[in-house]
């Protein structure tokens, strides 16, 4: 496969620490291979939609998700295995699962958050991959304990063909989360490509 990525070109670099901090490359992915894997991982994947308990209720998770392990255990979409290949290339980490979620409009969100620590590799960064319409990110800083500095965040519009990767250290300070959205806005899918420990599914 032909190189995709613009691996030379300097990401914005959002925070730092000792494994890389939070680095965003707008055009890591050309435009033409962002629509054309957008489209096809639309239409083939499998997706899947879940509820989970919220207080005293239970809510409907507003996105679609779907998800495959990257060892060969499990066949691939054409275009994500062309996708993982580039975003493991251009980062040099050989990631062992994708993690997808499909919003389908600006009523789709998932709130802020950290990913889970025990479920990955300590060192290995997360690499989230955007296809489609262009999605506001919102990353801050989690309030420390004593008295509150100002705590440092960003608004980040996600680009098709971009990648935001945030370090397993980053976990521990920052949330992120795409909020809502009551503008005009196409689908989009996000692939979280991360480390996971021997055996996890």
């Amino acid at each position: 496969m032909s190189q995709v990525g613009l691996f030379a070109a300097e990401p914005r670099v959002l925070a730092e620490d000792g494994e890389g901090g939070i680095r965003y490359w707008p055009r890591f992915v050309g435009a033409a291979h962002a629509e054309r894997w957008f489209e096809q991982l639309r239409d083939d994947v499998e997706w899947s939609s879940y509820s989970r308990p919220m207080y005293d209720r239970v809510v409907d998770v507003p996105r679609l998700v779907s998800g495959f392990p990257l060892d060969g255990s499990k066949p691939l979409p054409a275009a994500l295995q062309q996708a993982a290949l580039a975003v493991s290339a251009g980062l040099g980490v050989a990631f062992t699962h994708v993690g997808m979620n499909f919003y389908r409009d600006g009523r789709d969100s998932v709130a802020p958050h950290n990913d889970k620590l025990q479920s990955l590799v300590p060192g290995h960064p997360i690499a989230l991959l955007s296809l489609g319409a262009t999605r506001r990110m919102d990353i801050r800083e989690k309030q420390p304990s004593g008295i509150p500095p100002k705590r440092r965040g960003w608004r980040l519009e996600l680009e098709a063909g971009s990648v935001l990767v945030m370090s397993h250290a980053s976990q521990k300070t920052f949330d992120h989360g795409i909020p809502k959205t009551t503008a005009p806005v196409g689908p989009r899918i996000s692939l979280a490509f991360r480390v996971r420990p021997a055996g996890s599914r």
